[in-house]
């Protein structure tokens, strides 16, 4: 299983204002907690490190998380998602570590995904996607037949998108690719490495919380 997972939440939140004017959008009220809070609550009892990537309003979010049985606070200085990948002590892990993002609301069995990990021969990077959603903008996944993914297209459709999960080798990327500050990019060079995989684990109770309206309805 795993022994490591990161969770993304460096970003601005700009869909969130007025709200994210004062703190970041991992801190955005939860039924009672936050969106990052509620997270490590839920994942603490099936991994023994949880790291954080930190941006925007960093500190605010850093000693919210601190007491919450994290590892380790990243702070990205909002150079961007993957800045963590290259730039931090995680750069030297070669094992599979869960990424996650704080804005995402789910369900997933982390066995079955990483069982699926190793059939499909460790890729450097394997996407866990989800059924596109009417009205929410999303990174389209084209692949092939042996889950080679060939393309990632926020325009051109398919039955696919990017969840927001991943697993990956920090290592094997490092070695692979030139360090790059965004997972667009990342993902891009693993494409012509034939390193980017998608899983056959579809998330099927999956909800992003991107604005304020999709807040306001995970509340209810």
């Amino acid at each position: 299983m795993f022994n490591h997972v990161l969770i993304m939440a460096a970003g601005r939140g700009r869909r969130m204002r007025p709200l994210t004017d004062k703190i970041p959008k991992a801190m955005a009220p939860l039924k009672g907690s936050t969106l990052i809070a509620t997270r490590i609550k839920k994942i603490s009892n099936y991994f023994n490190n949880i790291h954080i990537t930190v941006g925007y309003k960093g500190p605010i979010l850093a000693n919210h998380v601190i007491g919450l049985k994290v590892n380790s606070v990243f702070n990205t200085n909002n150079k961007g998602n993957s800045w963590w990948l290259y730039n931090t002590l995680m750069s030297k892990i070669n094992e599979p570590i869960l990424v996650l993002t704080c804005d995402n609301i789910f369900r997933i069995n982390f066995k079955k995904i990483y069982d699926e990990y190793i059939k499909l021969k460790s890729p450097a990077c394997l996407l866990i996607p989800v059924k596109p959603i009417v009205n929410l903008r999303g990174d389209y996944i084209h692949y092939s037949s042996n889950n080679i993914i060939n393309k990632i297209s926020k325009t051109k459709k398919t039955d696919l998108y990017c969840s927001g999960i991943q697993i990956l080798n920090p290592f094997k990327i490092n070695n692979i690719t030139n360090p790059t500050s965004n997972f667009i990019s990342v993902w891009d060079q693993l494409i012509k490495k034939k390193q980017l995989k998608k899983s056959n684990f579809i998330l099927k109770k999956w909800y992003a919380v991107d604005d304020l309206l999709q807040l306001k309805t995970v509340n209810i």
